[in-house]
C-alpha cells in the first residue's frame, strides 16, 4: 500500500521537474537527430536505444507531443518548430485512421496541444493555423466515434483494434478527442444525414466501460474487488450480450493489468473535469436514461475514479510504483512486496513505471476535482498520493540520468505476455528500459505539476 506523504508539495518538486525537463530535452533531441521515419515509430528502448514495433503506430503523436510539451515547459522554440512541422508532415494519416482506438493518444497530443497553446496565447497562430488544428480534431473525433459497437439500452463502445467484439480499458483516454470535437461543434454524420452526438457516444462508452471493465465489490464474479479493472471486455456482436472479461497485455482476465487500471483512473478523472465545464442542458438534451442530467454523470464518474484510485493506492508498493499486473505469478515469491518500495531489479516480475506516471496524473486530477466539489479531506488523500508517486518517479532509479540512454522514464514494460520487452544481460526480467507512452505521460505530468506550482493556467485538454 502506498505510504502517502502528507507533507510533499508540488513546489517542493521543482528541482525534480527541472531535471525532468533537461533530461527530456536531451532525449527528444537525440531521437530527432537519429530516427529515420521510414523505420516506423519509436515505441520502446532496447539497450537504451529506441526501437519500433509494428503493431499499430499508436505512439507517433507522443514523439512530437513531447517536443510540444517541452516548449510548454521550457520555451524551447526549436522543439516547438519540430513538433509543428512533424504534426503537419506525419499525423494526417492518424486523423482518418479507421482501424484503431488510439485517436486520443495521437491527435490530442499533437493537434490538440498546439491548439491549446494557441488559445493560451503561448504561440503565435493565425486564424488559418488554428482552423487547421480544429478541422483535424473535429475529423479525428468523428472517425474515432464511428468505430462503434451498439449494445442494448442505448449503450455501446468504441471497439478496440481486436474487432467489434472488444472493449479495451485503454480507450477511456481516447474519449478526450470526442470531447474536443464535440466542443468544437462536430457531430458524426450517419446514414441519411443523421447527426450523432459525439458527447452522447462519449458518455455511452464511459458508462459501458464502467459497467463491464470496472468492478465495485458487488459480487459480480468470484474475483470482484472494488476498483479492480479488466483490460478487455468481450461481447457477442450478434445481440450485444456481454460474454466475459479478457486481456491482451495483462496476466489474466481475473487479475488487474496495472496500466489498464491507470488508463481508467486517469481517463475518468480527466473526463470529470470536462463534464464539470458543460452545462446541464448539454446532458439533458441527450435524453439518456442512465445519465438524465449533469449531476448523474459527475456522480458516476466519481464513483469509478475513486474506486480505481483506492485500488491503486492499496495494491501498489509503498513508493507508488506498481508491478505490471496484480496477479503476476512471480509476486508470490516476493513475500510482503506491498509493504516495501518497488524493486525494479528483482528476479521475478517487472514493475511498470509508465502505469505510475498515468495513475499519478489521475490521482492529482481527481483530487483537484474533489477539492472544487468541497470534499477537501478526500481530495487531500488523492492529491498527496499523486504527489508521493511523483516524488518517486522524478528521481533515480526511475528518472534516467544516463545521457547515452534515449529514454526519460526507466523501468516501463510494454507486452510482458508476448516477451516483447528487452531483458538486459544479467537480469531475469525487463528493467532499465523506456517507452514512448511512459516518457510522454511523465512529461505531461511534469508540465501539469509545473503549472500547479507556479500558479499558471490549469492544464486541461479542452482549454482550446
Amino acid at each position: 500500500m502506498i505510504h502517502i506523504d502528507r507533507k510533499i508539495t508540488a513546489e517542493a518538486l521543482a528541482p525534480n521537474l527541472k531535471e525532468l525537463f533537461e533530461r527530456a530535452t536531451r532525449s527528444t533531441e537525440a531521437i530527432r537527430r537519429r530516427w529515420n521515419p521510414a523505420d516506423g515509430t519509436p515505441v520502446f528502448t532496447a539497450g537504451g536505444k529506441y526501437t519500433s514495433r509494428g503493431w499499430t503506430e499508436w505512439t507517433q503523436g507522443f514523439v512530437y507531443g513531447n517536443a510540444i510539451y517541452l516548449f510548454d515547459a521550457t520555451d524551447n522554440r526549436e522543439l516547438l518548430d519540430y513538433g509543428r512541422k512533424m504534426t503537419v508532415e506525419s499525423m494526417a494519416a492518424h486523423v482518418s485512421h479507421t482501424g484503431v482506438h488510439d485517436h486520443g493518444f495521437n491527435n490530442v497530443s499533437t493537434y490538440g496541444n498546439l491548439l491549446r497553446l494557441a488559445a493560451e496565447g503561448r504561440i503565435d497562430a493565425d486564424r488559418y493555423e488554428r482552423d487547421f488544428y480544429r478541422i483535424a480534431l473535429k475529423s479525428s473525433g468523428a472517425v474515432q466515434a464511428s468505430r462503434w459497437t451498439t449494445l442494448p439500452g442505448a449503450l455501446g463502445y468504441i471497439s478496440s483494434f481486436n474487432g467489434a467484439h472488444s472493449l479495451f480499458a485503454d480507450t477511456i483516454r481516447s474519449l478526450r478527442v470526442l470531447a474536443l470535437a464535440h466542443s468544437l461543434g462536430q457531430p458524426l454524420m450517419g446514414e441519411q444525414d443523421e447527426k450523432i452526438s459525439l458527447l452522447g457516444r462519449l458518455l455511452a462508452h464511459a458508462e459501458t466501460t464502467a459497467r463491464y471493465n470496472v468492478y465495485f465489490g458487488a459480487g459480480r464474479d468470484g474475483y470482484d474487488l472494488r476498483g479492480r479493472v479488466a483490460h478487455e471486455s468481450i461481447f457477442n456482436t450478434a445481440n450485444g450480450a456481454y460474454r466475459c472479461p479478457s486481456t491482451q497485455q495483462g496476466y489474466s482476465p481475473f487479475s488487474t493489468w496495472t496500466r489498464g487500471l491507470a488508463w481508467i483512473l486517469c481517463g475518468f478523472a480527466e473526463q470529470l473535469e470536462y463534464v464539470e465545464h458543460l452545462g446541464d442542458e448539454d446532458i439533458r438534451g441527450l435524453k439518456l436514461e442512465y445519465f438524465p442530467d449533469k449531476h448523474s454523470v459527475l456522480s458516476r464518474f466519481r464513483e469509478v475514479a475513486q474506486a480505481t484510485a483506492d485500488f491503486y493506492i492499496e495494491y501498489s508498493p509503498t513508493d507508488g510504483i506498481p508491478y505490471w499486473d496484480t496477479g503476476a505469478p512471480g509476486l508470490a515469491l516476493m513475500g510482503n512486496y506491498l509493504e516495501h518500495p518497488a524493486d525494479p531489479f528483482n528476479a521475478h516480475e517487472p514493475v511498470d513505471s509508465s502505469a505510475a506516471a498515468i495513475a499519478a496524473q489521475g490521482l492529482l486530477r481527481l483530487g483537484a476535482h474533489l477539492r472544487r466539489a468541497g470534499q477537501t479531506d478526500t481530495a487531500s488523500r488523492y492529491t498527496q498520493a499523486g504527489l508521493t508517486v511523483c516524488g518517486t518517479l522524478f528521481a533515480p532509479p526511475y528518472l534516467s540520468t544516463d545521457d547515452r540512454h534515449e529514454g526519460i522514464l526507466l523501468h516501463t514494460v510494454y507486452h510482458r505476455p508476448n516477451s516483447w520487452d528487452h531483458v538486459q544481460p544479467g537480469q531475469k526480467v525487463p528493467n532499465g528500459e523506456s517507452s514512448m507512452w511512459g516518457d510522454y505521460h511523465a512529461l505531461e505530468l511534469g508540465v501539469y505539476l509545473k503549472r500547479l506550482a507556479g500558479n499558471e493556467p490549469y492544464l486541461a485538454f479542452f482549454s482550446v
